[in-house]
């Protein structure tokens, strides 16, 4: 029987303190778990509690931040010999005070089936079988055990047993069935429990459907395929990649033209680590994450820029790596020996293809080859995106590993469904304590994109048997979400966007009102009609105010500005300079663009009013030369970033602060007529694009100062910009204040809808 420490009162933390919730999942109950926290908890002298529960374990320990990561390296490091960890969530927060240790009481609450594990990456046992030639499952692309393998991809109704998920259809053979029925198996009740004699099977067909090869055959046949620099459009866990050797530019220019996808970046599968280590520059935290159990995609900076053809990522020093996490791509990636592209199969802007005869249709005119096998995928399930930011995770794109795991809050919830944003859409739901955050669905541009909202939607309330009082959306009336939402036979409640980012922030930080919400990105639709961006929110116990904003500017052409940085350039210049600014921008529009958007100007047609910090960005970016139209969102702000690499420089630009008016206005125009004298003056884009950046941080000190407030939240997509995040990060905790960014959840429009259930929830 455990041992049970009772809990001294709680005392004033020290000032160094900070406190780690952890939520651990996997073979980590009946195996000596909580005694081993316990000792390691008192070893390293933190304070906290370990528990039991129906959903894994979960810890809370705090003390100086040195021990803790000590803490988190060593769970995973020194477990049980019999434990092994396929989720550990991992929060930081602010200490409570804790004065010992102790092993709480095991937690009844709650059903089991109550919570889904998402698809987890091949554990080292299984890894072992599949290249062991004695082994009954010796080159199975299917293998899996309890600790690993596919879970949210193949469910179909609750509770968790097999006869619910895809696997029905296959009837265990005798010696699968054993395995499955022995406690003392690691594959006891493992669903997806499969071999080669009774579970699923590859194979590899043309672009007709006409069945090519089967079983290893096929992926030795689909190896070779992309040897010879051919695209084969593999079916994985959640759905489809599309694949080419990523060292072929022939091959992946190839691809981009039948994706159509310009420029943006494409993300790679690498047969080891040891090859990543060679061309990127891994940090350990990095490494961490990329052999993890979620095994997402991680933005590392590259250390061998040939390594892989240009046309990858086009002028971006950064790479999107994964390793392989199911057995199939571990047979494939270690028969190539190279890496690939792995990016999603679909056309820019469509939804992940599931289905392989969907994905003839589909895909026809993108892979020349389909290796494919026959366990159906019950919902779409992309590949996570991650980069580590302040030596934690940060993650971009939440899905495989990750979805659907909640987020817990402080109080219970009502029920109610979230229908998040347009861009990086997800929904949400609460349980309880509990918001489950659905996977990336992406931006509702498409009917396909909106087809599979509506399915997502409908998926997770018949999995949860949600019954939702209210729908909360966005205040946009354009949203399709929105419309959505006003579609459905259930009140409707409204939270302002970027009230909904500050949300969230808080919520996965567990932050208590008052706080200064620090809410930037592209847009958002605000209260006053106008489009929001670039705002400072107060969040009180009763409302929100809008404390401040960057001084506003129009955009010529609307949405247009949002793929030409031009437009937002000259809506900055004509704020400050009426008609003088073509002649500034002659350069990079014709006379006819000219004359029309001088009309729009003029007469404030067309022509919307922002405060966008994101269009603020792109401004910059056209006045620094660095680019004038786009080929992906967000592309002339990802290139500035890159621009600040290596520059060290505190240099700021001159700003104005408003102290009378209100909500505040801060005034970018002194820092506007610097950018063009240094562009005049021939000074280099990499230092403007610093001093640009150094000058946006100040503005947040600035606005924190004013408005008093020690807990400052960072959300929206521009947060997702590493040297802007760390560098506010570090002058706000040098000006006394407490700055708190996201982790798991994404700071863009993949958190929106958590935002939105706490907003609804407050009313």
């Amino acid at each position: 029987m455990d041992r049970v420490v009772v809990a001294e009162a709680l005392k004033p933390p020290r000032a160094s303190d900070k406190r780690v919730r952890l939520v651990i999942r996997g073979a980590v109950q009946g195996v000596g778990f909580r005694p081993f926290i316990y000792r390691l908890a008192t070893e390293l002298g933190l304070k906290g509690w370990v528990l039991n529960s129906a959903q894994g374990v979960f810890i809370e320990v705090e003390g100086e931040p040195e021990a803790l990561q000590q803490f988190v390296r060593r769970i995973e490091t020194d477990k049980p010999p019999r434990a092994f960890i396929q989720s550990l969530e991992q929060t930081v927060l602010d200490p409570v005070g804790y004065t010992a240790f102790e092993i709480r009481h095991s937690e009844e609450s709650g059903e089991k089936s109550a919570l889904i594990l998402p698809d987890i990456a091949t554990c080292p046992d299984c890894l072992r079988e599949l290249f062991d030639p004695a082994d009954r499952r010796y080159l199975y692309p299917f293998t899996n055990c309890t600790n690993c393998g596919p879970r949210y991809s193949i469910i179909e109704a609750l509770p968790y047993d097999r006869p619910n998920t895809t696997m029905k259809a296959f009837i265990m053979c005798p010696l699968c069935r054993e395995e499955y029925e022995n406690p003392l198996d690691r594959r006891f009740h493992a669903q997806p429990n499969a071999c080669p004699e009774c579970g699923p099977h590859l194979e590899l067909w043309d672009q007709k459907g006409v069945c090519l090869a089967k079983h290893h055959e096929a992926l030795l046949q689909a190896g070779e395929a992309m040897r010879e620099g051919r695209i084969v459009a593999v079916k994985g866990l959640g759905g489809f990649h599309l694949m080419v050797d990523a060292r072929n530019d022939p091959a992946v220019r190839r691809l981009r033209e039948r994706k159509r996808r310009e420029e943006k970046p494409f993300a790679l599968m690498y047969p080891s680590l040891q090859m990543v280590k060679a061309h990127c520059e891994v940090n350990e935290v990095e490494e961490r994450v990329l052999r993890s159990p979620e095994s997402p995609i991680v933005l590392l900076r590259r250390k061998e820029p040939e390594a892989v053809a240009p046309s990858v990522a086009p002028s971006n020093p950064y790479l999107g790596v994964m390793l392989p996490y199911t057995p199939l791509h571990h047979l494939l990636m270690c028969e190539l020996g190279f890496p690939v592209v792995a990016t999603s199969g679909n056309l820019s802007d469509e939804p992940i293809c599931t289905d392989e005869h969907e994905a003839l249709h589909r895909l026809a005119d993108i892979a020349d080859l389909f290796l494919v096998h026959n366990r159906p995928i019950a919902r779409h399930v992309d590949d996570s995106v991650v980069r580590v930011l302040l030596g934690r995770e940060l993650v971009l794109r939440r899905a495989r590993g990750y979805a659907p795991l909640p987020v817990l809050v402080k109080e219970p919830l009502p029920p109610l469904l979230a229908v998040g944003a347009h861009l990086k859409n997800t929904v949400a739901l609460s349980v309880g304590r509990q918001v489950f955050l659905s996977q990336h669905i992406g931006d509702l541009e498409t009917p396909q994109a909106l087809q599979a909202f509506r399915r997502v939607i409908a998926d997770v309330r018949e999995l949860w048997e949600h019954q939702p009082q209210a729908v909360a959306c966005d205040m946009h009336p354009d949203y399709l979400s929105t419309q959505a939402a006003h579609g459905m036979d259930l009140p409707v409640i409204d939270v302002q966007h970027h009230v909904a980012h500050v949300l969230s922030c808080m919520a996965e930080n567990e932050l208590e009102p008052p706080v200064l919400g620090v809410s930037w990105d592209g847009t958002g639709y605000g209260t006053d009609g106008t489009i929001w961006g670039g705002e400072f929110l107060i969040l009180r116990e009763q409302g929100w105010e809008r404390f401040a904003h960057l001084r506003p500017f129009r955009l010529p052409g609307g949405d247009r500005a949002i793929k030409e940085p031009r437009r937002s350039a000259l809506g900055v210049l004509y704020e400050l300079f009426g008609d003088d600014a073509f002649d500034l921008l002659a350069h990079v529009f014709t006379e006819g663009e000219r004359r029309l958007l001088r009309q729009m100007l003029r007469q404030g047609v067309n022509a919307p009013i922002t405060t966008s910090a994101g269009r603020l960005f792109d401004a910059v970016a056209s006045l620094a030369g660095l680019r004038q139209v786009v080929r992906f969102e967000g592309q002339a702000a990802m290139e500035l970033e890159f621009l600040t690499h290596d520059v060290h420089t505190d240099e700021v630009y001159p700003f104005s602060f408003s102290e009378g008016s209100f909500p505040r206005t801060l005034d970018w125009s002194p820092m506007v007529r610097a950018i063009l004298e240094d562009a005049r003056t021939g000074i280099s884009a990499s230092l403007v694009a610093a001093r640009f950046h150094n000058t946006l941080v100040e503005m947040m000190v600035t606005v924190a100062r004013a408005a008093g407030i020690e807990r400052v939240a960072l959300s929206g997509g521009c947060f997702q910009n590493a040297y802007l995040t760390e560098r506010a990060v570090r002058r706000l905790g040098e000006e006394g204040f407490r700055p708190y960014w996201h982790q798991r959840v994404p700071p863009n429009d993949g958190g929106i809808a958590l935002g939105q259930i706490v907003g609804a929830a407050r009313g």
